[in-house]
């Protein structure tokens, strides 16, 4: 069945997220009735405000801890997005049972109802780090999550794929939790210092939410990927020195750039990645997909969204 098929329905989990309320739109404009499964505990109505009259579009607001919601959405929905995810440094370092439980049980929930009734595509995203070092927590939920999709694959012909998302960025993302882009570009804009938390000398890939729903779509209805694991990420790569150079020149700011240490950041001892740089060849070669919106895109439409919001907080880019 096409994407634009009449009569298709497709549940997003953690569809009132970021990302997942991109995704709704891009389904909705494909002709896809979007049921929307979110506890609103990092996800936002506002980010679904605009789509809440759509007849096509159903927002549910509860967890996919609770067996017999996801079960009722599953049954009435061809494909899953499973979304749904504690995320952000702050969020997993201050809260790592709350982050466990939801990766590792609200993904086995999803993949047992999916398994009835055959569908899903989810996404993750795997580093390396020691269990001593709660930093790591979200990593390892969802590398645990990953080896459960693959074993309902394997053992009970789960049709799913497996995604991981490398710095997905763009309007609408909170700074709340840690997310580096829109926390310097609300500080930029009000005047306040821009905190690096580190030296500055890591480097990361920043990939433009449009960019990453797009990969989710087309993966969703491409042939020979089932089972299958892909990175979906940028490989334009910046140190956070530079990014922050970048905010203040794009923004026009001169707010100043402090650096500050982990320990102080996080009231504890915490490690990080110095580089995290996707290989995007196998997905390149598997759907024809690589990033086509640039940082400095990302930087033009993260700052437009977050001038238009009613205060320059990190709370509500």
């Amino acid at each position: 069945m096409s994407a634009d098929a009449p009569g298709r329905s497709a549940l997003i989990t953690g569809g009132a997220g970021f990302i997942g309320s991109h995704l709704a739109e891009l389904l909705l404009g494909q002709g896809i009735e979007v049921f929307v499964l979110d506890d609103l505990s990092t996800g936002s109505e506002r980010n679904v405000a605009h789509l809440r009259e759509r007849r096509d579009f159903h927002l549910v607001v509860d967890s996919v801890l609770k067996s017999s919601v996801v079960n009722e959405l599953v049954h009435r929905c061809d494909v899953v997005y499973h979304l749904a995810a504690a995320v952000g440094v702050r969020l997993i370092v201050e809260q790592p049972v709350h982050t466990l439980v939801t990766n590792i049980q609200g993904t086995e929930n999803v993949l047992e109802h999916c398994n009835r009734f055959e569908a899903l595509s989810e996404e993750s995203r795997r580093v390396y780090g020691p269990t001593t070092a709660r930093r790591w927590a979200y990593a390892e939920s969802k590398a645990l999550d990953e080896f459960l999709a693959f074993a309902y694959h394997q053992e009970r012909g789960l049709d799913c794929v497996i995604v991981r998302l490398f710095n997905t960025v763009g309007p609408r993302q909170s700074g709340q939790y840690g997310m580096v882009i829109p926390r310097f570009v609300s500080a930029a804009l009000a005047g306040r210092q821009l905190e690096i938390h580190g030296d500055g000398t890591q480097t990361r890939c920043f990939c433009h939410v449009e960019d990453t729903i797009r990969a989710l779509s087309t993966l969703m209805e491409a042939s020979g990927v089932d089972g299958d694991l892909f990175n979906v990420g940028s490989t334009e790569r910046v140190t956070i020195d530079e990014l922050a150079q970048r905010v203040l020149a794009a923004t026009g700011s001169s707010s100043e750039i402090v650096r500050i240490p982990y320990d102080e950041v996080y009231g504890q001892g915490i490690e990080d990645m110095l580089h995290r740089q996707p290989s995007i060849d196998k997905v390149n070669a598997a759907i024809g997909w690589s990033p086509s919106r640039s940082l400095d895109e990302i930087l033009v439409d993260v700052i437009a969204h977050i001038r238009r919001a009613p205060v320059f907080d990190e709370s509500v880019a």
